[in-house]
């Protein structure tokens, strides 16, 4: 088994209390690995290094071009780890393998890649219009690092959430601290030390691996922090944002969804069928954008159904370290019993269960399920309200457009959401009705790392990825220069002289 440990100030570290956590395997529910578990103690030391690296060391006052070619470094030092990144990925998410070497590390890289360079074009100072009242001034904004900023991310996409909290936080010239879920902190480990090699500064980057109820609210509240980003479950949002509160912290939440796929009577149900499955089914639904609803027109849906079912027979749910495998396990024991709490209680309510919603048959260990089809859904049926994170799809049937539009929009969350149709123009004009931050149009989950990504309602606050996501990592500063050298003009400065 293999032991690590966690990145404060520049150095691998135990745990200050020397306490450790296996983790497990959610293919064989055996523990492969053991990492320090970090306590408040830890984050605030953490927080010490990060505080000091910003306020007193180098890094901030380096030029975007100067922090570019460290980053630069650390890209090229992840790119020779992808073979053991992907397959350590696979490992402790349960990611198919396939998913992990063709997706998750290498697109994961290259985000990081396109973030810095984008970083590069970015210009720090913007003009203002000119000023004649009460007399001539020149104006302009200037974009500064923010200061310590901690990154808070879940365990479905650990290596992708690594690149998006810290390379914009680094880029921009902040320090920071990343704290990644319990269940899946290796790559993000494995991230530090491509980091060290890459020879930045100590104390710029540091990595905790601990709960989110010890360290995470010891980041969140702690004072030393400026900024904390969070990808995770509303509920969790919610609290950091209440403890963020306390210090006026700048916050960036990107939380959960109940998103809509709506299938127009037009739509090629080839593509149709085969997008929305990937949109619920890629990664045993573990994802916040998932199109876990699916509108569909009455006068097509039996259609629609047959073309379903018949290829959700098409995935191979296994062992996630085969190739052929396209679906893996869910993370955790836990999260296993969530999702079979709400397939039952989906079949409580009347839907009507089509295919799925057991453990596959031969798979005695292991956090597996079938992907799950329910129909017969109303969408104020608990299965179509809730988040779930695993594999259930809720299949709604509709009569006209604007009840299908308004369905979607029936929700606390606004994160993503879908169209299929052949009619581009008219898809456009449906998916602007849809009140969420991501739209695909004939599509599902690829995510430009150039283009925006974030949520409306209660799927969080902020954006992540493109100019959006780097700015969300800079203050604004707006710097007056007046050009009147004339004491005698300024009017103004004898409003507090009696002379």
């Amino acid at each position: 088994m293999e032991r690590y440990k966690q990145f404060i100030n520049g150095e691998f570290v135990d745990a200050l209390s020397g306490k450790t956590r296996l983790i497990y395997n959610p293919a064989t529910e055996e523990p492969f690995a053991e990492v320090p578990l970090a306590d408040r103690e830890d984050a605030k030391a953490a927080i010490a290094a990060a505080r000091k690296a910003f306020d007193s060391g180098p890094w901030p006052g380096m030029s975007i071009r100067e922090r570019a070619r460290y980053l630069y470094k650390v890209v090229e030092n992840l790119k020779a780890m992808e073979g053991e990144l992907a397959m350590l990925e696979s490992m402790d998410a349960g990611a198919t393998i396939r998913k992990t070497t063709m997706m998750d590390i290498p697109v994961g890289i290259e985000h990081m890649r396109l973030l810095v360079e984008l970083a590069e074009k970015m210009d720090l100072y913007e003009p203002l219009p000119w000023i004649d009242f009460p007399r001539i001034s020149w104006n302009f904004v200037a974009r500064e690092p923010i200061g310590v900023t901690a990154g808070i991310i879940p365990w479905n996409f650990p290596f992708m959430m690594v690149i998006w909290k810290a390379a914009p936080a680094l880029i921009m010239g902040n320090t920071s601290i990343l704290k990644p879920a319990s269940e899946t902190p290796l790559t993000a480990l494995k991230f530090a030390q491509a980091v060290a090699d890459a020879g930045l500064p100590p104390g710029v980057f540091n990595v905790l691996t601990g709960p989110g109820s010890t360290v995470g609210e010891e980041l969140a509240s702690n004072p030393g922090v400026d900024k904390i980003a969070i990808t995770g479950s509303t509920g969790t949002g919610r609290r950091i944002m209440e403890l963020a509160s306390r210090t006026v912290k700048k916050v960036t939440l990107e939380l959960g969804g109940k998103s809509p796929t709506i299938v127009l009577e037009d739509a090629d149900f080839e593509q149709s069928v085969d997008g929305t499955l990937f949109g619920v089914f890629f990664h045993a639904g573990q994802v916040c954008e998932s199109g876990t609803r699916a509108f569909i027109p009455a006068s097509r849906y039996d259609e629609f159904m047959e073309k379903l079912v018949d290829r959700v027979g098409h995935i191979k749910v296994g062992d996630p370290q085969d190739f052929e495998t396209t679906m893996g396990p869910v993370v955790s024991k836990a999260q296993y019993g969530r999702v079979m709490g709400y397939i039952r209680k989906g079949l409580d309510e009347g839907a009507k269960l089509v295919t799925g919603g057991r453990r596959p048959d031969g798979f005695d260990k292991g956090f597996f399920i079938e992907p799950t089809v329910f129909e017969n859904v109303r969408n104020d049926m608990t299965i179509a309200r809730e988040e779930i994170f695993g594999p259930v799809l809720s299949v709604i049937k509709y009569e006209s457009e604007d009840d299908a539009i308004a369905m979607a929009n029936d929700s606390m969350y606004g994160l993503g959401g879908a169209v299929f149709s052949t009619d581009i123009p008219h898809a456009v004009e449906v998916a602007k009705r849809i009140r969420t931050g991501t739209v695909w149009i004939n599509d599902y989950h690829l995510i430009n790392a150039l283009a925006p990504f974030g949520g409306y309602k209660q799927s969080g606050v902020g954006r992540e990825l493109g100019t959006y996501g780097l700015k969300e990592y800079t203050q604004v500063k707006h710097i007056h220069v007046d050009l009147t050298m004339d004491r005698s003009k300024k009017f103004w400065y004898d409003y507090i002289f009696d002379d």
